[in-house]
Order: C-alpha cells, then sequence, then structure tokens
C-alpha cells in the first residue's frame, strides 16, 4: 500500500514550475515500475526500453520524437509506445508537463489481455501508433493510475489498471508473431549485433564500419536512419538498459557504473537520469 505524502498529494494540482517525480515498483503487477512526474527543464536523451512506455499527460504540453516524427502532446494524448522504440521526450510550454507512466514487460500485458478477453494469446502484443489522442482512455489511465498509486483501494486500482490496459490493445494493439525483418539492412543489423555484444567496450567508429563493409561516415548515416539514433548514442542506451537490471538486482551505482562502462558514477549518473528523469540510486530503491 502506498501511502500519500503531502508533495505526493501537491502533483494532484495544476503544473508549477517545480519538478517532482514518484518512481516505484508494483509488486501486484509483478513489480512493474510506475512514475508520477512533473518536469520543467528536463529533456530527455533519445532513449528505448525493455518493457512497453505507456502513459497519459496530465497536465501542460510535452514534445516528443519517435520514429522521425516530432510531435506535441498534452491532455488527452496517449503514449504507448513498444520495447525497443527509440523516443525523448522535452517539456513545450513554459510550465512544462505532468504525466503518469507505467512500464509494463510484454509477457505481463499478454497475460492481462487474456485475463480479461478470457482467450489465449499467441504472438507478441504491439501498438502501430505510438502517440495519439483518445481523451476518454487518458482520463481512465490517469484515474487507474492515482488509484494504484495511492494504494487505498486497492480492487479498484487493479482492476481499472487492468481493463484499461485490455482496452488500449483493443482499440489501438494489434497481435504480432516476431519473425526475421528482412528489410532491415543486413549490414545495420551486424552492427547492432556488434554493439549488444561489445556494449560495455571502448568501441570504435573504425570497428563497426569494418563490420558493417561501409565507410564510416556511411556506416553512421545509414545506422540513423534505420534506427533512429547514432550508434554511439545506441551504444549509451544499451549501458543504461543493462544498468536497470543491474540496479533492478540491487547492486550499488558505483558497480554499475563499472560493469556497464561508464568512466565513473557520476558519468553513469548523467546518461542515467538524462534516459529515465531519476538518478540510479532512486531507481534502485523504487
Amino acid at each position: 500500500m502506498h501511502n500519500v505524502s503531502q508533495q505526493q498529494a501537491a502533483e494532484a494540482s495544476p503544473v508549477t514550475a517545480t519538478e517532482r517525480t514518484r518512481f516505484w515498483r508494483d509488486r501486484r503487477f509483478g513489480n512493474m515500475e510506475c512514475l508520477t512526474a512533473s518536469f520543467v527543464t528536463h529533456e530527455f536523451s533519445p532513449h528505448s526500453h525493455d518493457t512497453f512506455s505507456i502513459g497519459a499527460i496530465e497536465g501542460g504540453c510535452q514534445v516528443a520524437m519517435i520514429r522521425g516524427a516530432r510531435e506535441h502532446t498534452g491532455p488527452g494524448a496517449l503514449y504507448l509506445i513498444n520495447p525497443g522504440e527509440v523516443h525523448d521526450g522535452q517539456p513545450g510550454a513554459p510550465d512544462g508537463y505532468r504525466y503518469r507512466m507505467i512500464y509494463p514487460a510484454p509477457e505481463l500485458l499478454s497475460e492481462i489481455i487474456e485475463d480479461v478477453t478470457g482467450r489465449a494469446f499467441h504472438g507478441v502484443p504491439s501498438f502501430s501508433r505510438q502517440l495519439l489522442t483518445d481523451v476518454p482512455l487518458a482520463e481512465a489511465f490517469n484515474r487507474a493510475h492515482g488509484l494504484v498509486e495511492e494504494g487505498t483501494e486497492q480492487l479498484a486500482g487493479e482492476e481499472g489498471l487492468y481493463q484499461v490496459l485490455a482496452t488500449m490493445f483493443a482499440r489501438h494493439g494489434s497481435q504480432i508473431i516476431r519473425a526475421p525483418d528482412h528489410a532491415e539492412p543486413l549490414a545495420m543489423r551486424r552492427v547492432r549485433d556488434y554493439l549488444a555484444a561489445h556494449f560495455c567496450e571502448d568501441v570504435g567508429l573504425e570497428a563497426l564500419a569494418r563490420v558493417a563493409g561501409l565507410s564510416r561516415a556511411h556506416m553512421i548515416r545509414a545506422f540513423r536512419k534505420q534506427y533512429y539514433i547514432t550508434p554511439h548514442a545506441y551504444q549509451t542506451d544499451l549501458r543504461i538498459r543493462h544498468a536497470r537490471t543491474l540496479l533492478r538486482a540491487g547492486a550499488t551505482p558505483s558497480d554499475t557504473a563499472m560493469a556497464c562502462g561508464f568512466a565513473d558514477q557520476a558519468h553513469l549518473t548523467r546518461h542515467f537520469k538524462a534516459r529515465t528523469g531519476l538518478t540510479p540510486a532512486v531507481f534502485r530503491a523504487g
């Protein structure tokens, strides 16, 4: 059960010029990560998650880019971001924005769809649009998220979030069977896989160019065109994703920094906060 402090209660008021975050893991949803935040100046670097990133704007305006398109989002907007989708976010108004987010694993979303529909779900859940407007559904999500955060009406919160997630998928989702993406250029797959295998190492452009069989400049352009992110930013994102895994397991920020290839804890903290809005210590304790 979550106790609501005065600071947390203030987050229900209109957006102010104060940045606040509340991050926690909810055992009722398989330790799903949850976030309530107000950001005024913080800008998210391009990043991705191993989980879905699902949320809604409560107040203010955010500017976000995903799949190469940049959009302004406000109250009534939904984020339905698939695992691995690179995205960023910046305040789109002087007073920033306030939003609520959850990060369900694909397995959890599949289980919820099965539980609510009563039918077996095969394949992998996916959303074809990542930024869209659905005012009633966004409001329902925010209500359910608020109940989950407060923890005072556990059954209402759980039922509400289950139903909202199932409705999101029914309206905006699709069931896919994962198969190799033959449209993805082989040279870029080789670079991506090489970075995944060597993310904690000091990889140079020359090595990546050899892997791709392209010049360094050509490789950078082709990689960014394919994945909407540079090779270096992709490597940093892989390091942060691995850091999340280690911190969830209880590793200290200093040990995590060393294990992930960062120069020191301060280096990890700078990149971690740029991609999550949280420090490693707060994320570890959530």
